[in-house]
């Protein structure tokens, strides 16, 4: 029985790769860092692919969930994270920026230094998955597929790929 599973699973991987490459943003999606056709078409059945639906990027991070709630009064400034959100889409985009840190040194940098400020795990994959998100939008509008000097061009002393930090 596992048999038969592994090979329908085979199967139905082959056919999203397939139905997923002919769509006009899959290979923006899979250049981007840890992305490939499987968790691409997660990434883009949940967001949708009408390009006018996210004004700009802080719209697309709202409704990733990946963005915090600031709320700040006269006398104080709350930061929380966002509980309300679409779990799936959420999933995807925290295996998205895991994936990211073997695939991305402006990742592994971004990651590196968060938890080095004393963060969790989580709540830096998390703000993580909200830079990605924020890059992910950028080359949509613009077209172009994701490249790791422009999108970590801000960090200083970033690693170049495939030499050793």
């Amino acid at each position: 029985m596992i048999t038969t599973l592994n090979e329908q699973v085979k199967a139905l991987e082959g056919q999203v790769g397939e139905y997923f490459g002919q769509h006009p943003d899959a290979e923006i999606y899979r250049s981007q860092p840890g992305m490939g056709a499987i968790l691409g078409a997660r990434v883009l059945g949940e967001f949708g692919d009408d390009p006018h639906r996210y004004t700009d990027a802080k719209a697309r991070k709202n409704y990733a969930s990946t963005s915090p709630i600031t709320s700040a009064s006269g006398k104080k400034k709350v930061v929380a994270a966002r509980f309300i959100h679409n779990d799936r889409l959420i999933d995807a985009l925290m295996s998205w920026a895991f994936s990211a840190l073997n695939a991305s040194p402006g990742a592994r940098a971004f990651y590196d230094e968060q938890r080095a400020k004393g963060l969790e795990h989580n709540d830096t994959l998390r703000r993580l998955a909200n830079r990605l998100v924020g890059i992910l939008h950028g080359c949509l509008k613009t077209r172009t597929p994701y490249d790791e000097a422009t999108a970590w061009s801000h960090r200083e002393n970033l690693p170049q790929s495939g030499v050793a930090a």
